[in-house]
């Protein structure tokens, strides 16, 4: 079956859906085989740091030679460190209500699922995950809801107050992300007020078909009110917004297209591209088994991501805990730019964990548990800069304002040197000694060679506050 697009109001606003599946088909079918001329043609584009369309990432996503492969990979890494430099920016969930009316056949909050336990953090619960948090060091919060009329916006926005009021020794939640359900826009307003970062809303899947079949029921079934949300989103002011697939419903292939349609549509209605695209790949959950038919093998999930970073080079890529180690620590290399560490999701997971997953408390099957102090070792290890900076936001550069540094790849010039003082308060507050001495030494020689002098003796300055005591300090 073939979606039509029909017209679909915003609003008052009259709205054309951006999705039309023939399209998508269309140029998959249309750049089978692509010559390596072309594929190599295409990565030069993109390493030339502009946005690849949907018929040039149809010509990296039908690549199938090993070789051309390995060199979209090196392509993207490439791209990545011309862009992004050597930070990796870190994150945690943290999961406040799993109530939800939705009856989404993947997941293990569905209203049908009678073995869930059923749990919405109240003040003080949040309060007391939220200091666990600090105390690992954490700077950046996703908040996670269900579906539900007890998740209002009003809700979300004092969730959101909450987590900020929270001041525990050095540490303080800086910036809060949501994932929830779509709101309209006056919802959306409210809900920026409370002074959040990106909104998350992911459509899952972009195919149709696939989409009415694993939403059985509840207002996610609606596949224009979903796909819409952050439209409404824009309209309500929030410009700093993320999407995402869930790969695994159905053809990744198709999948990445409708990612990058998504991304034209925000360029081409308000000259602004999503902050971050996320691609997780669907897990076990409470009363799901996996259906194999679109698995995502280990080798094409790095393909993919890598054809993200060149598809869409200003934008991050968010890989989660779902994901191995082994597989996280690759896909660094040519594409990610933002993870999660110390990750649980069980509510009230933070203050008390299990050493076993309890799926009947959690939304599906994470595959990282490593603590935020073994992440942190493993990046500095290999060289990377943990980075908890969030001084975009709170400078006001997000939107289009965001555009004009990262499109042109500015951006690299504030996430460096931001990166290493946020490395060096964790070094200072929460790491061991032996953590403390391999992360200054991975600063200094980030320093040795740093190519603006004058800037570079801004930054050994308050490099120098921070060992002084002083803290949130950033260009």
């Amino acid at each position: 079956m073939i979606y039509s697009p029909q017209k679909y109001r915003l609003e008052d606003k009259p709205m054309e859906p951006f999705i039309d599946e023939g399209e998508i088909l269309d140029y998959l079918q249309s750049n089978q085989n692509p010559s390596p001329a072309r594929v190599r043609e295409v990565i030069a584009k993109a390493l030339d740091k502009h946005r690849l369309s949907l018929e040039e990432t149809a010509v990296l996503v039908n690549t199938n030679d090993p070789v051309l492969i390995d060199e979209i990979k090196n392509g993207a890494r490439a791209l990545k460190e011309k862009v992004y430099g050597k930070r990796i920016v870190l994150f945690a969930p943290l999961y406040i209500g799993n109530l939800c009316t939705n009856n989404c056949a993947y997941c293990g909050f569905r209203t049908a699922n009678e073995q869930q336990k059923r749990t919405t953090l109240n003040h003080t619960e949040i309060e007391e995950q939220v200091k666990a948090l600090e105390d690992a060091g954490h700077k950046r919060l996703i908040l996670v809801f269900g579906e539900h009329p007890k998740y209002s916006p009003g809700f979300i926005a004092d969730s959101v107050r909450t987590v900020y009021k929270v001041k525990h020794l050095n540490g303080e939640i800086r910036r809060v992300n949501i994932n929830a359900a779509p709101f309209d826009i006056e919802g959306f307003k409210i809900v920026k007020d409370a002074g959040i970062g990106t909104y998350q809303v992911f459509q899952e899947t972009y195919h149709h078909e696939t989409y009415l079949s694993v939403h059985l029921g509840g207002k996610k079934r609606d596949f224009n009110w979903r796909l819409t949300a952050l439209d409404r989103a824009q309209e309500a002011g929030i410009d700093d917004v993320g999407i995402g697939a869930l790969l695994g419903l159905y053809d990744w292939r198709f999948e990445v297209l409708g990612l990058i349609r998504h991304v034209n549509h925000f360029e081409a209605v308000y000259n602004v591209g999503p902050h971050t695209i996320s691609f997780p790949r669907i897990k076990t959950a409470s009363g799901y088994q996996i259906d194999n038919r679109y698995q995502v093998s280990d080798a094409d999930f790095t393909k993919l991501v890598a054809i993200l970073r060149l598809a869409v080079p200003y934008t991050g890529l968010i890989l989660t805990a779902r994901e191995p180690a082994k597989v996280r620590d690759e896909v660094l290399q040519f594409g990610v730019s933002q993870i999660d560490g110390g990750t649980n999701i069980e509510m009230k997971g933070y203050t008390g964990k299990q050493d076993k997953q309890n799926l009947n408390a959690e939304q599906f099957e994470i595959n990282d548990n490593r603590s935020l102090e073994e992440v942190m070792d493993e990046l500095i290890g290999s060289e990377y800069i943990p980075s908890f900076c969030t001084a975009c936001y709170r400078l006001k550069r997000t939107g289009e304002h965001f555009m004009e540094f990262s499109v042109p790849g500015f951006i690299k010039r504030f996430c460096q040197p931001n990166a290493m003082l946020t490395l060096a308060e964790y070094l200072e507050d929460y790491a061991n000694p032996d953590i403390k001495a391999k992360g200054y030494e991975l600063i200094h020689k980030n320093l040795k060679d740093y190519p603006d002098d004058a800037f570079k003796s801004k930054l050994v300055e308050r490099l120098q506050k921070i060992k002084n005591g002083e803290r949130d300090l950033y260009f």
